[in-house]
């Protein structure tokens, strides 16, 4: 099993298959436009704007899991494009634990269980994919998103 065999949702309603993004390292994040991270979106924005030429694409998954995002992922994704400016895809609202969970974020979890537990314990909980589909790195939810740079770089430099 590989993260090519997920699908989402985007804010629209389009259903996709990951696999669109074979052979581009992907950073997947659960997102809440009224969390107090939330200025991390500007952040991620300049990783995407940064690398997306080079293949990188960001995916945003709003969650009013913790109580902090609006009514749908169309609002959320509203709110992210007029107040963060954020052009990489955004999904429709999900649930990131629980029975109820995304199956997409049930697999970031279990694939990356270590350290940090399995349970995404806040919103912008963000996990590094490579070329290939692997989760190869979890940062946790106060992770500045450029400090993810030079892991990005490497798997860049590895393709």
């Amino acid at each position: 099993m590989s993260i090519y065999d997920f699908e989402a949702t985007l804010e629209n309603g389009e259903t996709y298959s990951l696999d669109r993004y074979k052979g581009q390292p992907l950073i997947i994040v659960n997102t809440a436009t009224k969390c107090g991270l939330a200025p991390q979106f500007e952040q991620l924005e300049e990783l995407y704007k940064t690398y997306k030429n080079q293949g990188l694409v960001v995916l945003g998954f709003p969650s009013d899991q913790f109580k902090q995002e609006l009514e749908n992922g169309q609002e959320a994704a509203e709110a992210c494009r007029l107040t963060y400016g954020v052009t990489f895809p955004m999904h429709q609202l999900c649930r990131v634990n629980g029975k109820e969970a995304l199956p997409l974020f049930s697999y970031l979890k279990e694939e990356t269980g270590g350290t940090l537990g399995s349970a995404i314990k806040w919103n912008f909980t963000k996990f590094l994919v490579n070329q290939q589909g692997e989760v190869v790195q979890r940062y946790a939810p106060q992770t500045n998103p450029l400090k993810m740079t030079a892991d990005i770089d490497a798997l860049l430099a590895a393709n």
